[in-house]
């Protein structure tokens, strides 16, 4: 039996809407999932959060991750300076579907201001339904760190 996914999401402010609109749809997926907050709406600082979900991937306590905040960008960039952590700002489908099978992508990031809840469930979906290719792909994952 193949193993069962465990998700670690967190948001700022600009995402808590999305983000627990994302739980909602995922929980009803039968996805594990850790809640990294914050647990309202109030302003907080980004880094914050995604060092929370970074942690969990690199301590083994979730396979992959997902970071919302207004533009995506600020989580992308915090997450992609922890080692382990491929982070993809995905404004697309296709971008998400390159990212995973071409850079086997373990955190999804975002933007709550840029896409609506439908686009961002169909990104979900899509990072989760997409296997890395590996093959030609592999040594190029490898050179990321």
């Amino acid at each position: 039996m193949p193993q069962k996914l465990i998700i670690s999401i967190a948001s700022d402010h600009a995402g808590f809407e999305m983000k627990n609109k994302i739980i909602d749809y995922l929980e009803s997926n039968d996805f594990s999932l850790i809640d990294r907050g914050p647990a309202n709406a109030d302003s907080v600082d980004y880094p914050d959060f995604a060092k929370k979900v970074c942690n969990d991937i690199a301590e083994a306590n979730a396979n992959r991750g997902i970071l919302i905040c207004g533009s995506g960008q600020g989580m992308a960039m915090v997450a992609n300076k922890h080692k382990g952590i491929r982070a993809a700002l995905c404004v697309t489908n296709e971008m998400v579907e390159l990212a995973r099978a071409h850079n086997d992508a373990n955190v999804l990031t975002i933007g709550a201001r840029l896409v609506d809840e439908s686009t961002a469930i169909s990104f979900v979906d899509k990072f989760f339904s997409t296997p890395f290719e590996g093959d030609r792909h592999i040594e190029r994952v490898k050179k990321i760190g």
